[in-house]
């Protein structure tokens, strides 16, 4: 496996280059964990609404990684924000190839990819930007929440 910190760093440097990435956007990058989400999502510790992708010894080990959607115990009211996401959005993400949805406390849904992708950034903008499509309902979800 290629340096994953190089991998993650390309990653970033492409969504904050993106047309669509304003003030509003931010990333966490741990170097083998990154997370994308709005400020208005509680996301400040990590712990609220956000796009997750980790490519760690587990993941390396397995030769596949996730991309996901989580809403983690610093979302407000997170069970009915969860449950109301889901209402929304379940059906454009079911015709989201290899999206599965998760019933846990927080996640929402998953994609598993291999790690053999020559250009593992593109992919991974390709995700957060699939992902991305979820934006308005997330926000108009905690805006009333």
């Amino acid at each position: 496996m290629k340096d994953v910190k190089g991998v993650f760093r390309n990653l970033e440097k492409m969504l904050r280059q993106a047309s669509w990435f304003d003030e509003g956007w931010e990333i966490y990058n741990r170097g083998s964990y990154l997370q994308l989400y709005k400020d208005s999502w509680f996301n400040h510790n990590q712990g609220g609404g956000h796009f997750e992708t980790f490519i760690e010894a587990p993941q390396i080990k397995q030769k596949s990684f996730p991309v996901c959607v989580h809403a983690e115990e610093d979302c407000p009211a997170q069970a009915d924000f969860i449950r109301q996401l889901v209402e929304l959005e379940q059906q454009r993400i079911a015709s989201w190839k290899g999206y599965k949805m998760l019933d846990s406390s927080y996640g929402i849904c998953q994609k598993t990819l291999p790690l053999n992708f020559k250009s593992l950034e593109q992919k991974l903008f390709e995700e957060f930007n699939r992902l991305r499509s979820l934006e308005s309902s997330i926000d108009q979800l905690l805006r009333t929440l």
